[in-house]
C-alpha cells in the first residue's frame, strides 16, 4: 500500500494512493496515519479494504508527511562509500548517528525555508524507513518485522551550522524548520521487493545532482535498526533517514548550495518524488 496524509498543516487527513494515481480517503476507516496504525495487525487489515470502496479526493490537496505524531527523527551520516569519499570523510566502522528535530518535518511539496542568515543550505536525497513496532534490542535477522514501511527524505542541511559554528553539531545544521520533507508516501515494506537496490535521485533547476543506489549503503537497513534499537527504544512513527548518495552540493567545485528561487525535484521509483522551491527566511 501506498500510505499518506492529506490536506492544510495540522488538519491532515489519511489517505490511500490507489493504482491509478488518485487520493483515495481514509477518513471513516481509521482517525490518522499515526504510531497506532502501523503495526502489522492494523496494516493487514486496511490491506483488506477494497480501494474503489473508499472515497475519491477531488483536486490536487497538499500532501502532508505521511505519518502523524512522528517521536524521533533519526539520521545516519557518511553511509554511502561515495558521499563519504566526496566529502573527504572515511567511512564509518559504526554508523554515524544524529537527531533532526521534529519541529523540521516538512510535506514533501512544501517550501524549504532558509535559516535567517543562512549561506550554505545544502540537499540530500535519502531513503526513510518508518518503525512500525516498538524495538528494543533487536536482533538483525528479525529487525525488518519492526518496519512499517518506506519512504523519500530530503535531509536538508546548514553545512555552516554543521560543521563551522560551534565545532561541528550535525543536529543545529539538520534540524532547522522546513529541513525535514517527507513523503509522498508511507510505502508498505511488503511493496519494496529489494530495499537494496533502490535508486536515488536529485535535481536542482532541472539538472541532476545526485544519482545513487542503496546498493552501495556501507550499513544497510536491518542492521541500522538492529544498530539504533541497542541504544534506544524505537517507537512507532519514528523515522530513520539512511544517508544519502554522493553529489551534494558543499562536495561540487565550486560548492552548490541553495539560494532562493532554486526548485528541487527528488525521489526513489516506487516510493515517490517530492518537489520544492526555497524560500527566504520568514518569522512568520
Amino acid at each position: 500500500m501506498k500510505l499518506l496524509r492529506y490536506g492544510r498543516p495540522g488538519k491532515e487527513k489519511p489517505g490511500l494512493f490507489d493504482d491509478e494515481g488518485r487520493i483515495r480517503d481514509l477518513s471513516a476507516i481509521i482517525p490518522d496515519l499515526g504510531p497506532e496504525q502501523l503495526n502489522d495487525k492494523a496494516l493487514r487489515k486496511l490491506a483488506k479494504i477494497d480501494p474503489a470502496s473508499l472515497p475519491l479526493v477531488r483536486g490536487n490537496p497538499r500532501i502532508g508527511v505521511p505519518v502523524a505524531r512522528v517521536g524521533k527523527f533519526l539520521g545516519i551520516g557518511l553511509n554511502y562509500a561515495d558521499h563519504a569519499a566526496e566529502t573527504g570523510a572515511q567511512v564509518p566502522a559504526e554508523p554515524v548517528v544524529f537527531m533532526k528535530a521534529t519541529t523540521c518535518l516538512n510535506g514533501p511539496d512544501d517550501p524549504i525555508m532558509l535559516p535567517k542568515g543562512s549561506k550554505k543550505t545544502d540537499f540530500e536525497v535519502e531513503l526513510g524507513v518508518v518503525i512500525g513496532t516498538r524495538a528494543r534490542h533487536v536482533p538483525e535477522a528479525e529487525a525488518m518485522n519492526y518496519v512499517a514501511g518506506f519512504c523519500v527524505v530530503n535531509d536538508v542541511s546548514e553545512r555552516e551550522y554543521q560543521k563551522e559554528r560551534g565545532g561541528g553539531q550535525w543536529t543545529k545544521g539538520k534540524g532547522c524548520d522546513t529541513f525535514g520533507p517527507v513523503g509522498p508516501w508511507l510505502v508498505t515494506r511488503d511493496e519494496v521487493w529489494d530495499m537494496d537496490d533502490l535508486d536515488l535521485y536529485l535535481d536542482v533547476n532541472g539538472k541532476r545532482m545526485q544519482t545513487g543506489n542503496t546498493g552501495t549503503m556501507v550499513f544497510r537497513v536491518p542492521f541500522l535498526v538492529s544498530y539504533l534499537s541497542q541504544f534506544m527504544t524505537l517507537e512507532p512513527g519514528d523515522i530513520i533517514a539512511t544517508g544519502t548518495p554522493p553529489g551534494v552540493g558543499m562536495a561540487r567545485t565550486p560548492p552548490r548550495f541553495l539560494k532562493r528561487g532554486d526548485k528541487l525535484r527528488l525521489g526513489i521509483p516506487g516510493l515517490g518524488e517530492q518537489q520544492q522551491e526555497v524560500v527566504a527566511y520568514s518569522a512568520g
